[in-house]
């Protein structure tokens, strides 16, 4: 018996599409149909001119596309008048300047892809026979840093503490010198890859703001990402960045020390396939953000498996199933640590797209190969 096909809701020509077709093709399938986020976002029906036979549907990242970015910035805009985040009209939109790095509305085009996974949502109904491999109910929770982190809390799933209700820097100073805390992640709820993050540590001075860590800086148009992290002690923009960061919606957490591997710190990306951890990549670097494209390195997993205490590694990948279990998804991408000296460990986040780690194998497989057999079973 034939499998079904593919359907990709994606960006034609990103590199993830690209190299899931491969992947398609050395499994001995046909290529997958693939419908653009930007007409999905612009006009869910043109799914439903699809017939309702049976076919896999894998719902892939919206990100690095300029048009998608701005669709979801009108479809968000409603929603963000009564949101008490950046706003920017639909014609504004329209007569922007296309910028790269800029963080436009981050509260709004979150909001905006909100409202599409809802139209998906009610097109998959009308569509009985097809499969979506990651639900839109499930990529929107993953999308949702301060929801995930507390559901995981609940599960018993070992989680940094976190802070609710902070909107202010002196919230936020309040909040952590109640606390006890030494240093706290600020980070967009809605972000990805450490866009729109701030390590901070307050001033141990009376008065003092403190400094911090950060991609951001304000450009002439607005902030924007860069790829080089930056610690900011000037008292101003301390404070511009953190409430920038706490008025679109972020979440607050302690930053607690991490392990280390050749004396830099380091957590691990796990990716979990069909609720199992099948692919892990060590994220080393000499500050606490560790993402590759931010300075840091990936490590060597024969390093890693030496140094972590089987106990805790095996307790580790528990946590990454429980994780898994959290969401109707047939993959999730997990962001872990360990504690110092490896005393425990804690889940920092979880990724709804968090599969794109080219160069990977596994029984002669890629991680996309990987995730086309599970999803085939």
């Amino acid at each position: 018996m034939s499998a079904p096909p593919f359907l990709i809701i994606g960006n034609p020509g990103n590199r993830r599409v690209t190299l899931f077709q491969e992947a398609l093709h050395h499994a001995g399938l046909p290529p997958a149909h693939v419908v653009s986020w930007e007409t999905v976002a612009r006009e869910t029906d043109v799914l439903l001119e699809l017939p309702d036979a049976e076919r896999i549907v894998r719902i892939d990242a919206a990100g690095e596309d300029t048009d998608v970015e701005r669709a979801f910035l009108k479809r968000g805009h409603a929603d963000a008048l009564t949101s008490g985040c950046e706003v920017v009209t639909p014609e504004q939109v329209d007569a922007l300047p296309s910028e790269h790095g800029r963080v436009l509305c981050p509260r709004q085009h979150h909001l905006g892809f909100l409202r599409v996974l809802e139209d998906l949502t009610e097109r998959f109904v009308r569509r009985p026979h097809w499969r979506v491999l990651s639900k839109p109910s499930a990529i929107a929770d993953l999308f949702d840093k301060r929801i995930t982190s507390r559901r995981y809390a609940a599960l018993g799933i070992p989680v940094p503490a976190f802070l609710d209700g902070i909107a202010t820097p002196d919230a936020l100073r309040t909040g952590m010198r109640e606390a006890d805390w030494r240093e706290a992640f600020v980070k967009l709820s809605c972000g990805s890859s450490a866009s729109c993050l701030a390590v901070y540590r307050p001033g141990r001075s009376a008065g003092s703001t403190g400094s911090l860590l950060t991609s951001l800086h304000w450009g002439p148009t607005g902030w924007f990402n860069s790829l080089k992290v930056r610690r900011v002690s000037e008292a101003g923009e301390v404070d511009a960045v953190l409430s920038f960061l706490l008025r679109e919606g972020s979440q607050v957490e302690e930053a607690r020390p991490k392990a280390r591997l050749g004396g830099d710190v380091f957590d691990c990306r796990i990716l979990t396939v069909r609720g199992e951890p099948a692919f892990t990549v060590v994220r080393q670097s000499r500050l606490p953000i560790t993402n590759l494209h931010l300075g840091g390195y990936r490590g060597d997993l024969d390093e890693l498996h030496a140094a972590v205490p089987p106990r805790e590694w095996e307790a580790a990948l528990e946590s990454c199933r429980a994780v898994a279990r959290a969401h109707d998804c047939l993959h999730v991408g997990i962001d872990l640590m360990f504690e110092e000296f490896f005393h425990g460990h804690r889940v920092l986040e979880a990724n709804a797209f968090g599969d794109l780690l080219p160069g990977l194998t596994r029984d002669g497989l890629s991680v996309y190969g990987w995730e086309i057999r599970e999803a085939l079973r």
